[in-house]
């Protein structure tokens, strides 16, 4: 395991938002610049210590042991769609030159299933009839308002409804559900892995069609590329490679994964610096053609110091730093654990 970051080492941003997401107007991350690149640390603040250890570990891998080497120079990538009014898709797709799928965020709390319907539909209009449709529940449905949701929003078609519901055991309930109901919509996982002591737990379960893998959450690309090979050769599931409103650093790793993983893949989520209203290098990692190049990032001095958070939060972050490390050497987080399932 890596020493901890030296203080010259690290630095802490507070990037804005170009279009408000999961409620947030401002995204925090801490930086580490290591003896092979970046990295990024940035797990969100509500998620505690022991869960948070392994974005470290993604951070360490990063900065200091560098990426597989990519089979493919670019990956496809989807476009992310907020929860914004209707009227605000076509300005947001705008930022996603060329993607062919889209992301749609659903079930926001204070929304109903009409502001979907009325989203899903701008973005259909947009991508035209060979377009293709994420929706992303959050886990905000109860399995009969995901039901009774996914009837409706299936009208046109989707490639597939992301955690539609909370648990696992209501994720297996909705497949079956929808199987009976004749509705042929596939189930994503994400939450179900991302915060799960076990990744493979779902597949056990018989829960998803696709799971959504993500490099900091599950602990570095290495673990990632593991984690999608036992799902892929072992339970027959799908993967979609995703990202966590990472700054162009962490996406880095997003696209290394999803240029790494063998075989076809589908349009990754990797792609979100496109909702950043700045950014922590004068290169970001942006859509072209609906794909997102695989190369370095390399933080910029002057954009480092002109987003520099304000001192109380680089304070929380470096005290989070500490502690996460102390996990990882200590073996308290899973992050460096065995492929197991």
């Amino acid at each position: 395991m890596p020493e901890l970051p030296a203080p010259g080492t690290v630095h802490v941003v507070a990037l804005p938002l170009a279009v408000r997401f999961r409620g947030l107007v401002v995204r925090e991350a801490l930086l580490v610049r290591g003896p092979v690149g970046w990295g990024e640390f940035s797990p969100f603040a509500e998620y505690d210590d022991h869960e948070a250890s392994r974005w470290l570990a993604a951070c360490l891998e990063a900065s200091h042991l560098g990426h597989p080497a990519p089979v493919r120079d670019a990956v496809e990538v989807n476009a992310t769609v907020p929860a914004v009014p209707a009227a605000e898709v076509a300005a947001v797709l705008a930022r996603f030159p060329g993607c062919r799928t889209a992301k749609v965020k659903v079930a926001e709390r204070g929304q109903d299933i009409g502001d979907d319907l009325d989203r899903v539909a701008a973005v259909r209009d947009v991508l035209g009839p060979d377009g293709r449709v994420r929706v992303d529940a959050n886990g905000g449905w109860d399995l009969d308002q995901a039901v009774d949701a996914l009837r409706v929003l299936a009208v046109g078609g989707l490639d597939y409804a992301e955690q539609p519901v909370a648990t696992v055991d209501d994720l297996a309930r909705l497949r079956t559900r929808l199987a009976a109901a004749h509705l042929h919509v596939r189930v994503a996982a994400d939450e179900s892995v991302r915060r799960a002591e076990d990744p493979f737990a779902v597949a056990l379960s018989g829960a998803a069609d696709v799971v959504v893998v993500k490099v900091a959450p599950l602990g570095g690309v290495a673990r990632l590329l593991e984690v999608a090979e036992v799902l892929r050769e072992r339970h027959g599931v799908d993967v979609t490679v995703s990202s966590a409103l990472d700054t162009s650093v962490g996406l880095a790793a997003g696209v290394a994964a999803a240029a790494a993983l063998p075989g076809p893949v589908q349009a990754a989520g990797v792609a979100t610096a496109a909702l950043l209203g700045a950014d922590v290098t004068t290169a970001p990692l942006l859509p072209v053609d609906g794909h997102v190049g695989v190369r370095a990032v390399v933080a910029d001095p002057d954009l480092l110091a002109r987003h520099a958070a304000a001192e109380p939060r680089q304070q929380w972050w470096r005290d989070r730093l500490v502690r996460c490390h102390a996990l990882l050497v200590g073996g308290g987080t899973g992050a460096s654990g065995m492929i197991g399932a």
